[in-house]
């Protein structure tokens, strides 16, 4: 479908609304209903940004939300200006990231001021989700999704705050902050060991805790396998806690080949997934004499 015509009719609808804005500006155009003329302008905005959407044009899309975002504030419509600066982010996304998460920002700011902070987590992790496949800024990633960890902390939403933690510790032990990995996911094991709908995944969070300190070191690995056990009983009859303890066997008597055999057997039952296999590699490492540099 050709959608040519659409473009062409939203570049007049953009030229219309930047006249009346004008007008309201003005010293008559302020005195026979300036607030009026902006009200239909921020309307006008928002149709051209919608045939620009329909077009894929979509940096001009974003730019014509802003304009109505921008009115709407000026109009002191704090939830509209909020709304388009969203709807502005989202068409941006396709086209300029950068843009995208200014739009994003600027809404958080006025939902924040609000006290919409569940609103405004929601969007927080929007933007880590931009630096992350688009951007791949990854330590910008972790540090929106810690801060909407945060508002969903303070508005009780607990599980929307664990998902967005466990965002963070997986990304940490990527880049090598083991000890902020290990707080969190100690915490979050913490927290649903004794749910009956999440204790299941305790083990998991357990799990990922003690490939973290296996990687620092093997004592502490230890006394953090002993530690959970003790918290946490179902973690020991676990196939996750029987394969740590024959990677610390493997690994005090440095046979990198019962190491790899023991991931082998796990991996053939329960899949390891590209963290837990980025993990394992790092501990095997350690190994002396461990020149292979794979599970295979």
């Amino acid at each position: 479908m050709d959608n040519s015509g659409k473009e062409k009719e939203a570049i007049q609808l953009m030229a219309d609304a930047d006249k009346k804005v004008k007008s309201s500006g003005s010293f008559l155009g302020g005195m026979f209903g300036g607030n009026q003329k902006v009200e239909e302008a921020c309307e006008m905005y928002a149709r051209a940004a919608n045939m620009f959407k329909m077009a894929k044009n979509w940096s001009a899309a974003g730019n014509a939300f802003c304009q109505a975002a921008r009115l709407h504030m000026q109009l002191q419509n704090k939830h509209d200006s909020a709304t388009s600066y969203v709807d502005a982010g989202n068409a941006f996304k396709k086209a300029d990231p950068h843009e995208a998460i200014k739009c994003l920002n600027a809404s958080i700011d006025i939902y924040t001021d609000m006290g919409r902070f569940t609103i405004a987590a929601k969007h927080h992790i929007t933007i880590a989700e931009v630096y992350e496949s688009e951007l791949v800024d990854i330590e910008k990633a972790i540090a929106h999704y810690e801060q909407a960890a945060d508002y969903y902390k303070g508005e009780e939403s607990n599980s929307s705050a664990n998902k967005c933690l466990l965002k963070v510790a997986s990304y940490s032990a990527q880049l090598e902050q083991y000890p902020k990995a290990i707080e969190i996911y100690e915490q979050v094991g913490s927290n649903t060991m004794d749910n009956p709908l999440l204790k299941y995944s305790a083990k998991e969070y357990f799990f990922k805790a003690a490939l973290c300190h296996f990687i620092v070191d093997e004592l502490n690995a230890k006394l953090a396998i002993a530690k959970y056990e003790e918290m946490f009983p179902a973690f020991s009859d676990s196939r996750e806690c029987k394969l740590l303890k024959k990677l610390l066997e493997a690994h005090e008597e440095q046979n990198a080949e019962a190491f790899t055999e023991a991931v082998k057997e796990f991996d053939s039952i329960s899949r390891l997934d590209q963290w837990h296999t980025t993990m394992l590699l790092r501990i095997k490492k350690t190994i002396q004499g461990d020149d292979e540099g794979d599970l295979k």
